[in-house]
């Protein structure tokens, strides 16, 4: 298998979704807890990354696998990579597996230099990542598939990233003793978290959200269900809105309550370009020409929030 043709198999160019959740989840954890492992750190990066490249390979697979009008699928851009040969069934089988054991040998080591609460919450990411592409009815083919992609990487990621550098922080925990687990939960911490990882969610839904609205069409033909073949597009396209909005709501109520510095209020900057990108996707919804929006818009608010992170960093410590 040729580099490139790896590259279009696991869809590289879509990592930055799990990216930026990492970047921003390892400043919180510098910023709020003062605590920076690079050994761990470095550790869930690559067991994160790798994982994420596993899921797409088992998603462009399946999809390839289950696609009932060869004419209209052509492997969502990437099936030409195995349609036409170029890559064998069986060499991608064989790459999946690898990645998977590469990702979950990662795992298993980050769980040893942490504690067993990275293998719970790993696991349900992990359980969340299979369910999404593999199974007779896989998530990305029901409404949920948003709710899921942007909990587990907006939410998920964010607080692993959180976590691996600050286990001993008082954030969680999950003890082992005998016959009893206990897992103990700090609610304050975990609602901190949990807000401060919302631009993240709804961005990382609105991902999925934007390619199901352009797939509508296509979906319905090849007898998959997504959200906005239950609300219509109409509507879709207005939470589509609406979860942007939401974005920069949730960095000022974070502000408000005292759970970010005041300097991400910047971040309200990045409105104007959200904005102008979004009367180009409300007005037409054609993948080739307008789901990219859902990228851009990820980019920059996300690029905002990491440098204004950065900053907040930065005035913490002079």
């Amino acid at each position: 298998m040729s580099i490139p043709s790896f590259l279009k198999l696991v869809e590289i160019q879509t990592k930055i979704a799990s990216v930026f959740p990492f970047i921003i989840g390892m400043l919180f954890a510098v910023y709020q807890y003062d605590l920076f492992n690079w050994e761990n750190t470095l550790i869930f990066f690559g067991s994160m990354l790798i994982f994420d490249l596993t899921t797409t390979a088992i998603n462009n697979y399946m999809d390839y696998r289950k696609a009932t009008n060869n004419h209209d699928y052509d492997y969502r851009t990437t099936s030409n990579v195995i349609g036409q040969e170029r890559i064998s069934e069986k060499t991608v089988i064989i790459t999946i597996f690898v990645m998977f054991l590469i990702a979950t040998g990662l795992g298993v080591w980050l769980v040893v230099e942490t504690d067993l609460l990275v293998l719970l919450v790993g696991f349900v990411c992990f359980c969340i990542g299979i369910l999404y592409t593999f199974g007779p009815v896989p998530l990305s083919r029901m409404p949920l598939g948003e709710i899921f992609s942007g909990v587990t990487m907006g939410f998920g990621i964010v607080f692993l990233a959180i976590y691996v550098n600050a286990y001993d922080a008082g954030i969680a925990n999950l003890i082992w003793s005998g016959e009893w687990v206990t897992v103990k939960i700090n609610i304050i911490e975990v609602i901190r978290i949990a807000v401060v990882s919302l631009p993240c969610i709804f961005t990382i839904a609105n991902i999925m959200l934007a390619n199901n609205i352009c797939d509508l069409e296509e979906d319905i033909r090849n007898h998959r269900y997504t959200l906005p073949y239950y609300i219509s597009k109409k509507y879709a396209v207005i939470l589509f809105n609406t979860l942007y909005y939401a974005s920069f709501a949730a960095i000022i109520v974070s502000v408000i309550i005292g759970f970010l510095s005041p300097i991400m209020l910047v971040t309200l900057i990045a409105i104007i370009p959200v904005f102008k990108n979004l009367q180009k996707f409300n007005a037409e919804q054609v993948k080739a020409k307008t789901f990219v929006i859902s990228i851009k818009n990820f980019v920059v608010m996300n690029s905002a929030i990491v440098v204004c992170l950065a900053a907040s960093l930065i005035f913490k410590y002079i």
